[in-house]
């Protein structure tokens, strides 16, 4: 069978049923197209996309200079292995280290690869630097977290789904509330074998969790405090989708390079990925100053395709993009439309409690049990009413754009969302 013998969605779903592991629950809509901020279906019916790739594809779907890059990339070197260099690593992590200030980029391919590596800098930075003893050190983390599927993030986890019956476990994590910084202070204050602090800013398969405009700084300040590395899961938040290049740049009124702002609270190590391809192709990437990355010694970590020339070329053409197109000013400018709007539909809903959010990532708390099917039921809706969104955790959607989308198209989709709730009020 052929790609092009697939005619319809039933066809293609069943397929993927048969035949692949059953690790993910889709919507179903079977996608063939995109373009900008649209997708189309085998049928050929078309859809606003409000996921983005879970916010890979910022830039949009197809973006002309992205994949020009790869193509043209593509056509002279794809994979040298790190046994030798290639003319395209070095400038991309000069370029990538001066766009985010940093003094070095350890490149990866998948955003919980570029996680599992900031634990590996941590740990021996940790034994290394800051003198404790080895296998001793221990990193805090957050409940509600999401960084990923591997071992070790799973072991560190409390959804139940992801973790349970992959045991047994990795140790060396304590876990404690979000937005809590009195836990943290006391923990730092009693425990000399804090290694790193681990955060998403915004928790976003939590259901775009927003913390309090306090809670970051004070985790900075702490951190310093007790000589801890502050490390910053952007994979999802970062390159623009919160108003801001990092989320970790607060609320300020930048031009989305928020690097000498007082309110950014710069990590000790960066973790990025998705957006940062603008997803036409896997990359991500750990940065951190000299302090810090040059504990990494030959041998000690690595990946075949990490860094590849593919991958050097897309990731600096999706940041250029970034950045000549302004995204994260039109994330500000369109998420204060977006949550106004739909603050003001629901006064007077009985389906949706509160929306949230920051520039482009946003969520509505469906007003039911997170183990209802109403959050489900809605997306489904809103897929026949020419929208795909997500549920997570059970009775929240979260909806993210790419953020090329215009201010006619926001309200487009506004009116779609809002028409789609009122099918579900009592």
């Amino acid at each position: 069978m052929k790609v092009e013998d697939i005619t319809s969605s039933e066809q293609a779903i069943a397929l993927e049923d048969q035949h692949g592991a059953h690790n993910y629950h889709p919507l179903p809509a079977v996608l063939k197209k995109g373009k900008g901020v649209f997708v189309w279906d085998v049928e050929n019916k078309k859809y606003y996309d409000f996921l983005s790739a879970y916010s890979a594809v910022n830039q949009g779907h197809c973006h002309p200079r992205i994949v020009n890059a790869m193509t043209k990339q593509a056509e002279t070197i794809t994979l040298t292995s790190r046994a030798f260099h290639n003319n395209v690593l070095g400038v991309f992590e000069k370029y990538a280290t001066e766009y985010f200030d940093f003094d070095k980029l350890l490149p990866m391919n998948t955003g919980a690869e570029a996680v599992e590596t900031a634990i590996k800098i941590c740990r021996k930075w940790a034994y290394e630097k800051k003198g404790i003893a080895e296998t001793e050190a221990q990193i805090v983390v957050f409940e509600n977290n999401f960084h990923g599927r591997t071992t070790t993030i799973i072991s560190f986890s409390n959804d139940e789904g992801a973790r349970k019956n992959f045991g047994p476990y990795t140790p060396g994590f304590i876990k404690i509330a979000y937005d809590d910084t009195h836990s943290l202070e006391e923990i730092l204050k009693e425990n000399k074998n804090i290694a790193g602090v681990l955060i998403e800013p915004i928790q976003g398969e939590a259901g775009v969790y927003t913390p309090a405009d306090s809670f970051i700084p004070k985790v900075k300040e702490l951190c310093n405090a007790h000589n801890v590395l502050f490390m910053a899961d952007e994979i999802q938040t970062g390159i623009a989708r919160t108003g801001a290049l990092l989320a970790v740049c607060g609320k300020c009124d930048c031009q989305g390079h928020c690097e000498r702002q007082a309110t950014y609270s710069r990590p000790d190590l960066l973790i990025l990925g998705k957006a940062l391809s603008g997803g036409a192709y896997p990359v991500s990437a750990v940065l951190a100053d000299n302090e810090v990355m040059n504990v990494i010694q030959p041998g000690q970590h690595g990946s075949t395709f990490g860094g590849n020339p593919v991958a050097a070329a897309v990731a600096m053409e999706a940041l250029e993009v970034v950045r000549d197109e302004k995204l994260a000013q039109n994330a500000r400018k369109l998420g204060d439309l977006f949550r106004s709007e739909l603050n003001r539909y629901i006064v007077d809903s009985s389906v949706v409690n509160l929306v949230r959010g920051r520039g482009l990532l946003n969520a509505i708390v469906i007003n039911d049990a997170e183990d209802s099917s109403t959050a489900w039921d809605i997306c489904v809706a809103l897929k026949e009413n020419g929208l795909l969104a997500k549920p997570t955790h059970g009775n929240i959607i979260r909806f993210a754009p790419p953020l090329v989308i215009n201010e006619e198209q926001i309200l487009d989709c506004v009116k779609i969302i809002t028409d789609t709730l009122k099918q579900f009020e009592k």
